[in-house]
């Protein structure tokens, strides 16, 4: 790890203006995946700078919706009352990640910025483009087992790690962001990238623009659920996972809304079989026929090719799992 300069700030345009004074400067929060990432010599900051007095903490709601602060801590999230009320899919993801430990510390933005858990990626012995552009993928002839199967390029196959980012997605959240030129909003899932030939970016957030929160919208979903498949019960990251809210009426799927994570450089949202989904009936042959069209276009590298088959079972899973749910 490199020397570096720390500074805390205490207001958003602080923040933003010191990060437009240093090129290599980065915010930090509760630190779970940069510090990890500066310990491994994988991004190198001259200059560290500490939001943790800005006040982006809180979680309000009304009518239209709820709006978390981006520093307001994943474990905060997912134990509120009105998450858990109005917005449990959002608490079901935020506890299937990481640990208890690390969700105490990380922070909504943190998790929305954190970069991919790609072993090559981490191992500076071994070329990858999203750590050094135009020095190779070892990962599609190498192990991808973790790998993506929607939105690959030749340039990188990585996965988002998110859980969290996964339930943002399907519930149409809108990123707030403040900037020297002023606040601004951008749709969720609008804010992450797939890769294409410049994989070192993992979002669309440019240079001196600071996320302030996300906004969930208000809904009329009444049935939820967070599949997520990993080696292990805990502290694992998802080989595939699946976010499913529905507005259900009787036996008929009035709305849906469905993303999977650990498929794609970002959370993967299943448009195609929402627009399917809705206004059929809940019933095991509609959840199998939305099964199957979830994986359209889906393509493996060797290692991770069971993803495809998988991911067809873990679509049909969760949506039996929601409508089951009371």
């Amino acid at each position: 790890m490199i020397n570096f300069d720390y500074q805390r700030i205490a207001t958003a345009k602080a923040a933003v203006d010191a990060k437009a004074k240093s090129a290599s400067a980065q915010f930090i929060a509760g630190g779970t995946n940069l510090v990890d990432l500066m310990k491994r010599g994988v991004t190198a900051p001259e200059k560290l700078i500490d939001i943790n007095g800005l006040p982006l903490k809180q979680i309000t709601a009304d009518a239209k919706g709820v709006m978390i602060g981006a520093l307001a801590l994943n474990s905060e999230v997912a134990e509120n009352v009105v998450i858990k009320a109005k917005y449990p899919l959002l608490s079901l993801a935020l506890n299937a990640g990481a640990s208890a430990q690390l969700r105490n510390m990380a922070t909504v933005g943190g998790n929305m910025m954190q970069r991919t858990r790609c072993s090559y990626f981490y191992d500076t012995t071994m070329p990858c483009n999203k750590r050094e552009p135009h020095t190779g993928c070892a990962a599609r002839q190498g192990q991808n087992r973790m790998h993506a199967v929607f939105g690959t390029s030749t340039e990188c196959i990585a996965v988002h790690p998110s859980d969290m980012c996964v339930a943002l997605a399907a519930l149409d959240a809108t990123v707030h962001l403040i900037s020297a030129k002023g606040n601004w909003q951008m749709l969720f899932t609008d804010f992450h990238r797939l890769p294409g030939e410049t994989p070192q970016f993992d979002t669309n957030l440019q240079k001196g623009e600071l996320i302030t929160g996300v906004h969930i919208p208000a809904n009329t979903f009444n049935k939820f659920h967070y599949l997520k498949i990993r080696d292990r019960s805990s502290y694992a990251f998802a080989l595939v996972s699946v976010a499913v809210a529905l507005e259900l009426s009787g036996n008929t799927i009035q709305k849906a809304r469905l993303a999977m994570g650990g498929v794609a450089h970002k959370p993967w949202r299943l448009t195609a079989v929402e627009k399917f989904l809705a206004g059929k009936p809940a019933t095991p042959e509609t959840f199998t026929a939305a099964a199957s069209m979830a994986m359209e276009g889906a393509a493996g590298f060797g290692h991770n090719n069971f993803k495809i088959k998988m991911g067809k079972a873990a679509v049909n899973e969760a949506l039996q799992q929601a409508v089951q749910k009371i």
